[in-house]
């Protein structure tokens, strides 16, 4: 270890073992996929195969807690989106949630996945909707964890525009890091601990400035409702005290798409890495062969 790795303060010493566990639990692979490269980890063994897709402001290790949970059952995969870690970006400057699909297809068949549970969070909830709509053949289930509604309806563009130029413009103005300082108090409950509030700032300070712009891109010119109903089960949940997503919009996708609606008590928007164990179990009890395809939406 180098001087620089050296931990300065109990903060980085923490970072140091989720970073050494991240690689132990959930080790990252690359695909050659055509002329592109798709990093992605994986862990995990058992019929069942689930693919993680992240958010705007995270990477595949945001989900290490939530995989190492599932692992003893199923083969898990998370992905970097394109554009993120050392994923290829997409050659589209502003691309939709189709063009993101075509890539999570080109992964998938690389991986050798025939058939697997799709689940999104947030801006990942909106790539998955997209390619369970394109692709359906791949999938069994699709489970939106707070998802991004996106700004691109009719009636959501000029919110849009705002919310892409303050964006933009924070990138620009504060750069890389101090976003990342930020984003604990915006995407965790006021009761988040200490290791998930320091990986949630890593891992959005591992985020490129092409590939999270085109994710802007993507955010605000895109509408999940373009993608409802799916012809496949789906299960949407909120953490309870999100406030990205609130749980009367994540209420609204999921009456979009006919499907069950479940609060994740006491957590804020990165419910995958405030409430693994939690959300861990909820997706595992949704994978069932058992669990019901709809059900009027619920509370809890």
């Amino acid at each position: 270890m180098s001087a620089l790795d050296l931990p300065a303060n109990a903060d980085e010493t923490l970072l140091l073992k989720l970073r050494r566990r991240l690689r132990q639990c959930f080790p990252e692979r690359r695909l050659q996929v055509n002329d592109r490269v798709v990093a992605y980890r994986e862990c995990g063994t058992g019929d069942a195969t689930v693919v993680l897709l992240h958010g705007i402001g995270s990477t595949s290790a945001s989900w290490m807690e939530v995989a190492a949970a599932l692992a003893p059952r199923a083969r898990v995969l998370a992905w970097d989106a394109p554009g993120y870690g050392d994923t290829s970006p997409l050659p589209q400057a502003r691309p939709k949630a189709d063009d993101y699909a075509q890539a999570l297809e080109g992964f998938l068949k690389a991986a050798g996945v025939t058939r697997c549970a799709l689940v999104g969070h947030s801006l990942g909830g909106l790539m998955a909707a997209a390619h369970a709509r394109r692709h359906p053949q791949r999938l069994e289930r699709l489970l939106l964890v707070s998802p991004a509604q996106g700004y691109g309806a009719a009636d959501r563009r000029a919110d849009g525009a705002r919310v892409r130029g303050e964006r933009l413009r924070a990138l620009h103005a504060q750069g890389l890091a101090q976003v990342a300082d930020q984003a604990p108090a915006r995407l965790l409950s006021a009761s988040a601990d200490a290791a998930a509030r320091a990986w949630v700032r890593w891992n959005m300070a591992q985020l490129k400035e092409g590939g999270y712009g085109q994710a802007v891109e993507l955010l605000t010119g895109d509408d999940i409702a373009r993608y409802a109903p799916s012809p496949l089960p789906v299960t949407v949940f909120c953490g309870e005290r999100d406030l990205a997503t609130p749980p009367a919009d994540c209420q609204t996708v999921a009456a979009a798409f006919n499907a069950p609606f479940h609060l994740i008590p006491g957590c804020g928007h990165a419910c995958h890495v405030e409430a693994p164990a939690a959300l861990a179990d909820l997706l595992s009890a949704a994978l069932a062969p058992s669990h019901p395809h709809t059900k009027e939406a619920h509370h809890g």
